[in-house]
């Protein structure tokens, strides 16, 4: 399992374009936010299938990789069912800096985006499939080592487990 697996192709590119950032940065960002994001949408998958579906499901990272501006509010809603507050997302951006070496404004532009890709990705990953968005992110999980989530913090920060596994998966990448 890579990040290639966890976005949709030209996701990062796409991250990239949107922010106006080097590509490299985006793939950065998106490594050191998407163990918070994994985390908490593998704590949330009985509210969140639905949330996302209502959203947009497949939709919302067509909208991202489309030609049309970017729904912002979608990503930031989604955030909100994850985290639970703009302050939840704000400390996910601020432990994501301290790994990434990038701007935590820059974080917190780019997560609400990310999670649209990643959401948007995996419910177009799961039609047809049992279980739906909870299910695929279950399988994702489970081939990453058959980490939980339980480690996830209401802030996003993951200890060990799914955190060290995509750490390993994402430092094999470079």
């Amino acid at each position: 399992m890579n990040l290639n697996d966890l976005l949709p192709d030209a996701g990062i590119d796409a991250l990239a374009a949107q922010l106006g950032i080097p590509r490299e940065q985006a793939q950065r960002g998106a490594e050191a936010l998407l163990p918070s994001v994994l985390g908490g949408m593998g704590n949330n998958t009985t509210q969140l299938d639905a949330h996302v579906n209502t959203l947009g499901g497949a939709d919302l990272a067509a909208n991202v990789l489309g030609n049309e501006p970017t729904q912002i509010d979608r990503g930031n809603q989604i955030l909100g069912g994850i985290f639970g507050s703009k302050d939840g997302s704000r400390e996910v951006a601020d432990n994501a800096a301290q790994s990434s070496g990038l701007a935590p404004d820059l974080l917190k532009q780019m997560l609400p985006i990310l999670v649209m890709l990643v959401a948007g990705h995996l419910t177009g990953r799961s039609a047809g499939q049992q279980g739906g968005l909870g299910g695929i992110l279950g399988s994702v999980l489970g081939s990453l080592g058959g980490a939980g989530v339980a480690g996830a913090a209401p802030g996003g920060g993951l200890g060990g487990g799914l955190g060290g596994i995509l750490g390993s998966v994402f430092g094999e990448r470079r």
